[in-house]
């Protein structure tokens, strides 16, 4: 049970729109109750049209000490907060603030290495491995430098928009020494396989990649969070892959953004449990 909310209590919110199926505020309360902090997670529906008011009256409340971020405000909360912690600056999106006590905010985003933790977490080691990542959208821009920078030996990026992919492959490249490139979602020969397109939210979205080339030695790993697996998860199951859904990435985003809020105890608490 959520201790009692008292008048020291640490409020933060999730904004977003919709929310109806985030699981954010479950995870962080139940964290939060756990480690008996006086703090609350509570989901907070602002539109696009809405955001300009919602900050403006957010910045008069003294005990809101963060803010997690999801869409459609990722890349707009760029130009409200104060501070760019060097993950913002580097993939152009926000998914936490942390609402100093001066007043400033700072904002960070975590998708990429929150995404690289829950792996490890799960025994997925990125050390020299090759990696086919499909999308270069927002979590996909995030995951590859995250990846790139975790020691993978390549990662090939694939994505509908070749332009785009092969924009992203150039800039990661300069992430560690990781042999960066554009090319086709073909998991030949790749250790990992990492999904993070929207493809597999919906019964009749068509694979993002062609399963029937994938090895049982490879490891998928689909970032969609939903209470099924996946098309793409349950045909490299068959085929004997190890599979990963978003849960990981989501407890890994959890952990790295409580850290950056103010929970380090929380974050050493569950750095080898969850």
């Amino acid at each position: 049970m959520h201790p009692l909310i008292t008048g020291k209590t640490r409020i933060y919110g999730l904004i977003g729109d919709p929310l109806k199926s985030a699981k954010s505020p479950m995870l962080l309360n139940r964290l939060f109750a756990e480690a008996q902090s006086d703090a609350v997670c509570i989901p907070l529906e602002v539109g696009t049209q809405g955001l300009a008011e919602f900050v403006k009256g957010a910045r008069t409340i003294r005990n809101l000490a963060g803010l997690l971020v999801t869409m459609p405000h990722k890349q707009t909360m760029l130009e409200v907060v104060d501070i760019l912690h060097p993950t913002a600056r580097q993939i152009g999106a926000i998914n936490v603030v942390r609402c100093d006590k001066d007043g400033r905010w700072e904002g960070a985003v975590f998708d990429g290495l929150g995404c690289v933790l829950g792996m490890q977490r799960q025994g997925v080691s990125l050390h020299g491995k090759s990696v086919l990542l499909v999308g270069a959208g927002g979590s996909g821009r995030a995951i590859a430098f995250a990846v790139a920078a975790a020691g993978a030996r390549s990662l090939t990026i694939s994505d509908l928009d070749p332009l785009r992919a092969a924009d992203l492959a150039q800039i990661a490249g300069k992430e560690g020494a990781c042999n960066v490139q554009a090319g086709p979602p073909d998991p030949t020969g790749h250790d990992i396989v990492i999904n993070a397109t929207p493809l597999g939210m919906n019964p009749d979205d068509p694979m993002p990649i062609e399963a029937t080339l994938l090895n049982p030695a490879t490891v998928v790993v689909d970032i969609i969070t939903r209470a099924e697996p996946t098309a793409l998860l349950i045909e490299a199951q068959t085929r004997g892959c190890k599979t990963l859904d978003g849960q990981p990435m989501h407890v890994g985003q959890a952990l790295l953004a409580l850290s950056f809020l103010g929970f380090e105890d929380i974050e050493r608490r569950y750095s080898t449990g969850l």
